[in-house]
């Protein structure tokens, strides 16, 4: 039976038929959730590979049909599609879903249409959330201390690897979440309003997904639509402040800086090694509150100590006491391949930063060294390193190469930085043997004092299983060097 719904009303979930479109990390808990509400689900994906095999078995079980191999054809019936944020825009799937005047979701938009009141408010659990070209991560997890720092039941959740579904639909509710959202994600979740959000810097990525430069800002300012409390934006980046101008929000709403440097009236930054708060103060035209110092930043490098200034001012907006603030940011530890230390040797300190897997990302670490020898290098997926390589230029000690598109830095260090020696590695080496003559070359170039610095500036998969094996298999390259080993 065609039954009819408008997408604005509450999903009458036991007479609806859902597509969800992929059988990824969203994809199975979305049909799972579904399936439970009532709904008749359909799973589609274009693979027919074993792990889609032993997904679509496990889900039949459920009562939830599996169409694989056809990823393409809306299944007849359909009255809504679910989908992965991968899934691109232009996905023959959605094509006809448009046709037929279909709504779309992603997990997110489910998440959020199936938020619970929480007791004695009879509201649900408001949502923090960041989103940015870089820094995503760091910036909700140094939230989520904050904020259990605070006291309040929390958790970093979205694109940070924890499903939003299931902190949604916890047993136990969650006072706040800490949510960071992909602009995949952003595209597909036309409802969301949280109650405060960032976006922490727009460079081009994933262009190839969303079609133009363009597109892809304008998903990012997808997470401004409806901000209740604070529109927080990066002053050293004028493209989130126009983001914020352009979204419609809330009566009362405030647009928030923050800054490196001294910050004005309504926003936060940094004075005299502490980081300070003037936009929720008693008179901020002239009185600040001391958040933290910035050495409760670790690494204090200056791309972190933006991220904690961000993660502060959500905090602040949502009303955390400063003292929290501090607690959370001198609890926090960033994940493994994010600018950590792994060895030094001789003097020269060994840096992982293997998730740096674009330009922005890698311009940052960078900036946080000086003079560094430079590895670098993988699939560069259509960027441009002439910017990247102008600006780190008076910094190099030296580069070594690595991976499918090492030309293109090559190139870019001819044109930018001529004097600055380049190493490359072999053709056609991969794994282990790459990164540990990569390091030993690093090594022969570095003096006393400098810094070896691993942030690629490219994605990892032509040499690597992930950027995460590309981060080990330097810090024990380097440990090698520390313990006088040969690898």
């Amino acid at each position: 039976m065609t039954v009819l719904w408008c997408p604005s009303d509450p999903p009458p979930w036991p007479d609806l038929h859902v597509t969800v479109a992929g059988l990824g990390v969203s994809g199975v808990p979305a049909a799972k959730v579904l399936r439970g509400l009532g709904a008749a689900v359909t799973v589609v994906d274009g693979g027919d590979g074993p792990r889609q095999r032993a997904e679509a078995a496990e889900l039949r079980e459920l009562g939830i049909e599996v169409r694989l191999g056809n990823g393409e054809t809306l299944p007849e019936g359909t009255r809504l599609v679910v989908t992965s944020p991968g899934w691109p825009p232009h996905a023959p799937l959605f094509a006809a879903a448009d046709k037929a005047g279909l709504p779309v979701w992603g997990d997110v938009e489910l998440a959020w249409k199936l938020r619970r009141p929480l007791a004695g408010t009879g509201e649900p659990a408001p949502w923090l959330a960041v989103t940015g070209t870089n820094g995503k991560t760091t910036t909700v997890q140094m939230l989520a201390s904050i904020l259990t720092a605070a006291g309040k039941r929390t958790a970093a959740v979205g694109n940070v690897g924890v499903s939003v579904l299931d902190a949604v639909l916890a047993e136990e509710p969650y006072d706040v979440l800490a949510v960071e959202l992909s602009s995949y994600q952003l595209h597909w979740a036309p409802s969301l309003r949280p109650h405060s959000a960032v976006v922490l810097n727009i460079a081009a990525d994933h262009l190839d997904w969303h079609g133009s430069m363009e597109a892809y800002a304008a998903d990012k300012g997808r997470i401004y639509q409806g901000n209740t409390v604070a529109c927080v934006y990066n002053l050293a980046d004028p493209a989130t402040e126009a983001l914020v101008r352009e979204a419609d929000v809330e009566e009362g709403c405030r647009a928030i800086g923050f800054t490196l440097g001294a910050p004005a009236v309504s926003q936060f930054g940094v004075v005299d090694g502490l980081l300070v708060d003037r936009a929720f103060v008693t008179d901020r035209h002239r009185n600040a509150a001391e958040l933290a110092s910035v050495d409760d930043v670790r690494p204090p490098a200056p791309h972190n100590i933006a991220d904690a200034l961000a993660a502060a001012a959500l905090a602040r907006a949502y009303g955390v006491e400063p003292r929290a603030v501090r607690d959370g940011l001198r609890a926090f530890r960033p994940d493994a391949h994010r600018i950590a230390l792994v060895a030094d040797v001789d003097g020269v300190a060994y840096i992982d930063d293997s998730k740096a897997t674009n330009p922005h990302a890698a311009a940052a670490s960078l900036a946080a060294y000086e003079p560094v020898v430079w590895i670098a290098g993988g699939l560069a997926k259509g960027a441009d390193m002439d910017a990247l390589v102008a600006g780190a230029a008076s910094r190099l000690r030296g580069a070594v190469l690595i991976g499918a598109d090492r030309a293109l830095i090559r190139e870019a260090l001819a044109r930018h930085a001529p004097e600055v020696p380049v190493i490359e590695s072999a053709a056609g080496q991969t794994g282990a043997p790459a990164m540990d003559a990569a390091v030993r070359a690093a090594a022969g170039l570095a003096r006393p004092g400098d810094t070896v610095l691993l942030a690629p500036a490219c994605a990892s998969m032509d040499m690597f299983t992930n950027y995460g094996e590309r981060g080990d298999l330097f810090a024990a390259a380097a440990r090698a060097l520390a313990d006088g080993e040969e690898r």
